[in-house]
């Protein structure tokens, strides 16, 4: 893939050719951009014009070229799609169209990461605008509040869900989010992330980390590939700041069976582990994780699976929970699940509630920001007929 420049082609991202810039010569990159459709030249050499470009000529000896501009939603061709090869070979128009589906592909990429790069700049130009005035942050700072979160929880069939939110005492703004949305079909996707630090910098992460999950999401739903697009994202978000922010998340995908349980694949990034609350009283930790995000660019997530039956419930939490102390003890991750397997029920809401209630003991004067946010499959309910009938039937 290639950028072309008003004097040079910058090579963003190849595969078997160790070429990183060239002059802006005619004949392949330069002339296919200028193209609205995708070009073939079947052999370099026998042609007027690409035979003189530096690719044909020098070490590469490039004999077959065929590209597809990479075109903006506005109409703006910003580089092209190349594939070139040592010798000559036609094409065909299957061939063609797949390098336009290549471009368009880049194109969303460009203009997804565009977009969320935009929203961070908005929110920092509205952080420097309103820094003369403590009111204004004020006000400025409950409204990216509600950014951080859905207005409300979607309704999910056969399933509960349920999330509660807690900003720390003297924070206007903090740095945990949830998100629920649905991704087609009878899949769901479930976020929850907390990001360094507190105030109005934070939520602008926050904003970022948000929309770049359901970004992510849309071009694929694996969570692995999910996380690690967030990872690049703040990577390259936080490169220039004096004092990089980092950020803990787990994406999760649930989807509903015919036999009414429900699948789940999460993966986590340096997060606190999800529980599952199963049905019948015991608990699982959901402990293999990826690194933090935005620490280290390139980095892996692997991708952790659970089956949800009927009456089962999955718990997100962020590290208020577990940072907080109780009678002078860091309350930590073993507390909990002691706590959670004393559980009196096991549906989203009960969840919830149970874990808000762990919050009243914890020691003044308060606990940091706290996001939970549960999932349950809905039991099945058997009739007083189903069990006489089962009943009469083993008589």
């Amino acid at each position: 893939m290639t950028i072309v420049d008003e004097d040079r082609i910058w090579f963003k991202a190849t595969y078997g050719v160790d070429v990183t810039e060239i002059g802006r010569d005619p004949g392949l990159c330069a002339s296919a951009i200028l193209a609205d459709e995708p070009v073939a030249i079947e052999d370099t050499a026998l042609d007027p014009v690409a035979r003189d470009n530096p690719l044909v000529r020098g070490d590469l000896a490039v004999r077959f070229y065929a590209a597809a501009p990479i075109t903006t939603s506005d109409g703006y061709h910003l580089g092209t799609v190349n594939v070139l090869g040592p010798e000559p070979r036609s094409t065909t128009p299957e061939e063609l169209q797949t390098l336009s589906d290549l471009a368009a592909i880049v194109v969303d990429e460009l203009e997804l990461r565009l977009s969320a790069l935009r929203e961070v700049r908005l929110e920092r130009r509205r952080r420097e605008e309103v820094q003369k005035s403590k009111a204004q942050v004020e006000e400025v700072a409950r409204t990216l509040q509600q950014t951080l979160l859905p207005p409300r929880m979607p309704q999910v069939p056969g399933m509960e869900l349920s999330a509660f939110y807690h900003a720390a005492p003297l924070q206007e703004v903090g740095g945990d989010f949830y998100d629920v949305f649905p991704l087609g079909g009878r899949r769901w996707a479930i976020s929850i992330g907390d990001v360094s630090g507190k105030g109005v910098q934070a939520a602008a992460l926050t904003s970022l980390a948000r929309y770049a999950l359901r970004g992510a999401a849309i071009q694929t739903s694996d969570p692995s590939l999910v996380m690690a697009a967030l990872n690049e994202t703040i990577v390259a978000d936080q490169a220039a700041q004096d004092v990089p922010r980092y950020c803990t998340a787990v994406f999760c995908v649930v989807e509903q069976t015919e036999s009414g349980s429900a699948q789940v694949r999460l993966a986590n990034g340096g997060h606190p582990p999800a529980v599952v609350c199963r049905a019948d009283g015991s608990i699982e930790r959901l402990t293999d994780s990826g690194p933090m995000l935005g620490w280290l660019p390139d980095s892996r997530y692997p991708t952790l699976e659970a089956l949800l039956g009927p009456g089962d419930g999955l718990l997100f939490y962020t590290d208020g929970i577990t940072d907080a102390r109780r009678y002078g003890q860091r309350f930590g991750e073993g507390r909990l699940a002691a706590a959670l397997a004393d559980r009196p029920h096991n549906n989203a809401k009960s969840l919830v509630r149970w874990v808000r209630n762990l919050m009243n003991e914890f020691d003044p004067p308060g606990y940091d920001d706290v996001a939970v946010i549960s999932i349950s499959v809905e039991p099945i309910h058997v009739t007083e007929r189903q069990l006489t009938g089962v009943w009469a039937a083993g008589d």
